[in-house]
């Protein structure tokens, strides 16, 4: 009896197998758009990095890489009474010494910079002024994309300080004393760059806030120690990879953002952080690109030095 409940069995896996059917999904071709990474801050000029979008599934080696990144638009930026047209500066153009200067600058690695050809649209001609609202228009491709961004008046927190976490006596957060306007708006935005360690700066673990939560108040709060992406470094002891270490120097790039780029970067990471996790659900980014994907972020930047110690 045992023996034929088996050979049931297996009859039962057999017709269950043999009735299987290969179903394949043909996904609809996603639409290429143009992607812009575009920054300002208050006395530094516009630069702006402008890419194709690629589908999900679609080759990502040099080649293809190299084809991604546009070098033919026409980009103006209008400050509300003038406007100019940014010029073009391609990395193949350059020197390996001015590569290696502007590779902080625009936030990509130097041995990128290197092997691929990428272009950044800039001028001198527009800095960046508090207060003022800046337009950007890309023509690319028989395309038109826009985005508007305002510099916002500084704010900057009271003082900063740093505690060793329980357990480390040589590891802890980077933590600021902060006084939030009366008005309710404000969106804010951190940098860190630890002296003789980092290229550039690094926007810390979850690197946007608002005052939802702590308008017209004095609180203190703390940040992690933000990694850039594809970054292969290990922490010194295990554990301590968001802290900051004693003894570093710590430059910090305190800015307030409007609320437009405040939501990009907020979805963006929530994006980032959801990577790899089967259960969390999908986040639309919000892009402040009309008819485009990115950001065009505008920053009212303050700067502070901090030697950690207790």
């Amino acid at each position: 009896m045992k023996k034929l409940n088996l050979i049931s069995l297996f009859i039962l896996l057999a017709t269950i197998i043999g009735c299987t059917k290969d179903i394949t999904v043909d996904l609809p071709q996603a639409e290429q758009k143009i992607v812009v990474e575009g920054s300002m801050e208050q006395g530094q000029p516009p630069v702006i990095l402008l890419s194709k979008s690629i589908g999900y599934f679609e080759s990502t080696d040099l080649n293809t890489l190299q084809n991604l990144y546009i070098k033919n638009a026409t980009v103006t930026l209008n400050d509300g009474t003038s406007t100019v047209t940014l010029d073009k500066i391609c990395t193949s153009t350059l020197p390996d010494s001015t590569l290696q200067a502007i590779a902080p600058l625009v936030g990509i690695d130097y041995e990128s910079l290197r092997n691929i050809d990428i272009c950044i649209y800039t001028s001198f001609t527009m800095l960046g002024e508090i207060g003022k609202t800046y337009t950007l228009t890309v023509n690319a491709d028989g395309k038109t994309v826009t985005s508007t961004a305002k510099i916002p008046a500084l704010i900057r927190p009271n003082y900063y300080f740093w505690k060793p976490q329980p357990g480390f006596d040589d590891y802890g957060y980077l933590w600021f004393n902060l006084t939030d306007p009366p008005k309710l708006g404000d969106n804010y935005r951190i940098f860190v760059k630890r002296k003789g360690v980092d290229n550039s700066f690094v926007p810390v673990l979850g690197s946007v806030y608002n005052d939802d939560f702590s308008n017209d108040l004095t609180f203190d709060f703390y940040v992690a120690r933000g990694h850039l992406p594809n970054d292969t470094t290990s922490a010194d002891v295990e554990g301590t990879e968001f802290y900051f270490k004693r003894n570093d120097t710590l430059i910090i790039k305190f800015c307030t953002i409007d609320r437009g780029v405040y939501e990009f970067y907020r979805t963006f990471e929530q994006e980032v952080f959801n990577n790899g996790n089967p259960f969390a659900s999908p986040t639309t980014i919000k892009t402040n690109i009309d008819g485009g994907l990115g950001v065009w972020a505008c920053y009212g930047a303050s700067y502070d030095t901090l030697i950690v110690s207790d």
